[in-house]
């Protein structure tokens, strides 16, 4: 479990959680209100499934030339459809994108059974909450290392 976790709000815009997560180096975050409960998750592929959505509408469109992946969000770019879909999907808010539906474990949850939850549904991370409250994050990194650590 990592107790350093990473928390975004709903009212954030997309923008500041990509950054939060390329400058984390994580691939997903707890999305919490004020009182540290969680209220959602937003991961990488809620964020580059935004923008696939985005890329299919000027990939219809013949004057659009590039691509959203080819260009930064902040990036100088002639295309004015390119720059109006840069500046929707960074304004938009967390709370438009987020996983709402979470998937949680407890501090005293037996690994085994964490892992068959994850496994089960497909998730990388749970949320570890203690009275409600987002205490740490569990990863199958964790789980990985974990494992490793048992064998040396």
């Amino acid at each position: 479990m990592t107790t350093q976790v990473l928390t975004v709000k709903p009212t954030d815009t997309v923008k500041r959680a990509i950054i939060k997560l390329a400058v984390d180096n994580v691939t997903g975050a707890a999305v919490v209100d004020n009182r540290n409960h969680v209220i959602g998750m937003i991961t990488e592929f809620d964020v580059l499934s935004l923008i696939i959505r985005y890329q299919d509408k000027l990939d219809k469109d013949p004057s659009t030339t590039q691509s959203l992946l080819s260009v930064p969000m902040d990036g100088d770019v002639a295309d004015p459809a390119l720059v109006e879909a840069n500046k929707e999907i960074s304004e938009m808010k967390v709370e438009d994108i987020m996983i709402r539906t979470v998937l949680c474990t407890a501090p005293d949850e037996v690994i085994s059974r964490a892992l068959q939850k994850m496994m089960k549904l497909n998730v990388n991370r749970l949320p570890v909450l203690e009275q409600g409250i987002l205490v740490g994050i569990l990863s199958r990194s964790d789980i990985i290392f974990h494992i490793y650590k048992k064998k040396i």
